[in-house]
């Protein structure tokens, strides 16, 4: 393979929001990039999906902020989210998130006892975490369920750090709940850590699906998308990347931007093993059943949380609440998440049985559902979140702060192996692609 020059471009690998974002970036800091995209569509997960009867199924996130669409320059084209809440169904009713918890004696005087525990030790565990942060009844009751059932590993064997990105600030959220109530816009609450939360960021949905936030991105860099074109390795020299090989074909790169799930990314890279012990590290599958229903406001909330076990979902959302112009007039749209594994009952059941079996349990929360359901569509992914095992969390703390190989990132959600969202992934790419230039200018 011929040495990278000045005029090598950067390969980026994926076409979904980070590696466009990436694309988008460098090349209007003047640097050449050439990205592959192992699929014919680009957008990756943030992809939208149209029925012949009027509705429509995100497969991924189901807005943005409007933050994040005035930085890419599709404001225009977006519709402001008019309605957003979550309630956790606890003991056969509703309980409204986060005010909810303080009408229940059981939560409050629980969790004063645990601020009030100065002798506590630092958390090893992420059920030591919630129990320290929201006291015992709150974390066995609802928080560690919860996060088992998204997870698929106990709470016991998960790293503290799978608290960081949930809210702790009831005083902060009660003040981005009040000022959203009177600018009449969602204020988005936990959907971004790397730039502040404010009453001026707000839920917004694009015409035309997530995907079209993507697509419109994409036009600014089309020239030097391939799709279908997996990269099947990264080149190294042992200490740098030097290049990809696609379709048999050695291409030199000044740098690599990976989006590839991190385990993926260990498999790929060649010329050194430093990237190994990114293997063991475990993605959550998901099936999404989304219910078709007669009617509207079936759900007390847009997204309502199942803690009980005897739920095989641990969520509902009633996207149309939020979002009218998902379902056609007069019905509604119910998504379960059921967490599985690739190969497990769940993963492998018929569809249609998906959705009876999803009826079957949503008739707790909604007495007349069968008689308002009209068939189902089912979406899986076998990479739907990161797991953080504590087993390697010393690896993936080393991994957030770099891939160990010079002018090798990785970005995005599954490629940083981090519990973040589309606007979190927009601007920390960014920030890694700031470093880059950098180093190569």
């Amino acid at each position: 393979m011929t040495k990278p020059t000045v005029q090598t471009p950067v390969v980026i690998i994926g076409a979904g929001l980070a590696g466009l974002t990436s694309a988008v970036y460098l090349r209007r800091q003047g640097i050449p990039v050439q990205v592959f995209e192992a699929s014919p569509h680009l957008a990756g997960l943030a992809r939208s999906f149209e029925s012949g009867d009027g509705f429509t199924y995100d497969f991924g996130a189901h807005f943005i902020t409007n933050r994040l669409a005035a930085a890419v320059g599709f404001s225009a084209q977006c519709i402001n989210v008019p309605r957003y809440g979550e309630s956790f169904w606890l003991k056969g009713r509703p309980c409204r998130y986060p005010f909810g918890f303080a009408q229940r004696p059981k939560f409050v005087a629980s969790a004063i006892a645990a601020k009030l525990n100065v002798i506590a030790k630092k958390p090893a565990t992420a059920a030591d975490w919630f129990r320290g942060k929201y006291g015992r009844a709150l974390a066995d009751e609802v928080a560690i369920p919860i996060t088992e059932a998204w997870c698929g590993a106990a709470a016991d064997s998960l790293s503290t750090a799978v608290g960081e990105k949930i809210p702790v600030s009831i005083l902060k959220t009660f003040f981005l709940r009040l000022s959203g109530k009177l600018s009449r816009k969602t204020v988005a609450i936990g959907y971004c850590t790397t730039l502040p939360e404010s009453a001026h960021v707000w839920h917004v949905y694009p015409r035309g699906g997530i995907g079209a936030l993507c697509q419109h991105m994409a036009d600014e860099v089309r020239d030097c998308i391939q799709t279908e074109s997996p990269v099947e390795a990264i080149l190294t020299d042992g200490k740098r990347a030097t290049g990809v090989r696609v379709k048999g074909q050695e291409i030199p790169a000044t740098a690599v931007i990976s989006t590839a799930p991190v385990h993926i990314l260990a498999k790929l890279t060649q010329g050194t093993d430093l990237l190994q012990p990114l293997s063991k590290f475990r993605y959550r599958p998901m099936v999404f059943v989304n219910l078709r229903m007669e009617g509207r406001g079936l759900l007390s909330d847009v997204i309502v949380w199942t803690p009980g076990k005897e739920f095989p979902f641990f969520r509902l959302t009633e996207t149309p609440l939020s979002m009218p112009w998902l379902a056609p007039e007069g019905k509604t749209l119910i998504t379960a998440d059921l967490g599985c594994q690739v190969g497990d009952d769940i993963w492998k059941m018929p569809d249609d049985e998906l959705g009876r079996l999803c009826l079957l349990h949503a008739k707790k929360l909604i007495p007349d559902a069968e008689s308002r359901y009209d068939g189902c569509r089912v979406l899986r992914t076998p990479l739907a979140y990161p797991v953080y095992l504590n087993e390697y969390e010393p690896e993936r703390k080393a991994f957030e702060k770099s891939t160990g190989i010079e002018r090798l990132y990785s970005v995005g959600r599954n490629g940083e192996f981090a519990h973040i969202l589309m606007e979190d992934v927009f601007w920390r790419t960014r920030r890694k692609m700031r470093q880059l230039v950098k180093e190569i200018q």
